[in-house]
């Protein structure tokens, strides 16, 4: 069976983040504020209010452009790590799929290799892996799920909701980790006990596209 995820979806999903790091920017700013410079937040927060004030413009690029112009604004809007590591994460998104249609959506086999994409570029840009406490240690273990879920023949929605799941274990595996990226670096051992912000974030984000997919 090939599965499809509709270009409708693919714009549902940037609609769902906008009101959701509104709703959860003083939580990821509390976190940062326990081991960085506690602007994550409000970074991502100025970073998506961009990305609504186009998102009605970009609605009828491919889903490669949307997303591109969508990690181009966060790039540009978004301070500290966060801008870097997410406007890459989105502008890279779409590559596998850049010459589909306006309308098209994509299959089961092109989603997980645009998530691989666009975690690979934030390990790249990171220079980072598991292990480190940063949002690899929610991404790497997700897609590892995902990746393994979707060769085994799970549908799409149960592969996403493994790489979610996997990704929450990562997150919480931050909370005892010594930071060794990032300004949490200077604390060292006083890092224990944290999670990691952007770890936290990008679970909540992954959960989002997974809980967007229509069901099987």
């Amino acid at each position: 069976m090939s599965e499809e995820l509709s270009k409708e979806y693919f714009v549902k999903v940037i609609e769902d983040l906008i009101p959701w790091i509104e709703d959860r920017k003083e939580y990821f700013t509390d976190l940062d504020s326990a081991i960085g410079d506690g602007d994550h937040g409000i970074n991502l927060s100025i970073g998506f209010r961009e990305v609504a004030s186009h998102l009605d413009e970009w609605k009828g690029e491919n889903v490669a452009a949307l997303y591109k112009n969508v990690g181009k604004a966060l790039l540009d809007k978004v301070g500290g790590s966060a801008g870097p590591l997410y406007g890459s994460f989105f502008m890279k998104f779409g590559v596998p799929v850049k010459k589909k249609g306006p309308d098209e959506g994509v299959t089961a086999d092109e989603f997980v290799e645009m998530m691989d994409k666009a975690i690979a570029i934030i390990q790249k840009r990171g220079k980072s892996t598991t292990g480190e406490k940063t949002m690899n240690d929610t991404l790497m273990p997700a897609l590892d799920a995902l990746k393994a879920a979707h060769a085994a023949g799970d549908d799409i929605k149960t592969a996403m909701g493994k790489a979610v799941e996997a990704g929450k274990a990562g997150l919480e595996s931050t909370r005892n980790m010594v930071a060794t990226k990032g300004r949490a670096m200077r604390l060292g051992e006083r890092a224990v006990g944290h999670l990691d912000p952007g770890a936290a974030s990008t679970a909540e984000m992954l959960e989002i596209f997974y809980k967007d997919m229509p069901d099987a």
